[in-house]
């Protein structure tokens, strides 16, 4: 007999396409899983998506379960954040379907989804607030306090429209400049002690 865990693995590993089951079957057998709390518990759900999470490629079903766990279960959110990192290391953006997916979960549990947020690329994070410009204000203002902005990269800082690619240049340039003078100045006193060397030694 199969656990509860392995039934609900076993459903999302039904594909429409090849098993000829409509998709409409598949989300209600799903429905019905997290209707029965009892045996579907919260410990089991977190169990069933940490195995889905590293499936290759991801299920068709899997963001529409993470979500649904988000409203059956709350007390998951910070291991569904862990969740949202791990998608983000996997490249989600590639999904069409499933990053649509990832971002309703990074809206709806801002603003502890914005740092799986800053791990995108600049390219996709400007995509994710074109997407849901919801997140644009919010994220913004949780990117400006200091102790997080100084952890962004220049390019995170030039997508999320905080700071402008002309500016981000010169500073660029003004950190160069910067290494090179103080390059210069090593020269220059390496110069004056080989210098006074030869005086010492004739």
């Amino acid at each position: 007999m199969l656990s509860p865990a392995e039934v609900l693995i076993a459903i999302h590993a039904i594909d429409p396409d090849t098993d000829g089951i409509p998709l409409k079957k598949i989300t209600d057998a799903c429905n019905a899983c997290f209707e029965q709390r009892h045996i579907f518990t919260q410990q089991v759900i977190a169990n069933v998506l940490n195995h889905l999470v590293e499936q290759i490629p991801l299920p068709l079903l899997f963001m529409r379960t993470v979500l649904q766990a988000i409203g059956v279960f709350p007390a998951l959110v910070p291991f569904l954040i862990e969740i949202l990192h791990r998608l983000a290391n996997k490249q989600i953006w590639k999904y069409p379907k499933l990053w649509v997916g990832f971002l309703k979960c990074a809206l709806l549990t801002q603003p502890d989804s914005f740092e799986a947020l800053h791990q995108l690329p600049p390219e996709q994070l400007q995509n994710a607030l074109t997407k849901n410009p919801a997140l644009r204000a919010p994220l913004i203002a949780y990117s400006d306090q200091p102790h997080v902005r100084s952890n962004l990269s220049r390019y995170t800082l030039v997508a999320l429209g905080m700071e402008s690619e002309s500016q981000g240049s010169s500073q660029a340039q003004a950190q160069a400049a910067l290494l090179e003078s103080v390059e210069a100045g090593r020269s220059d006193k390496g110069g004056v002690s080989e210098s006074k060397e030869a005086s010492i030694t004739s």
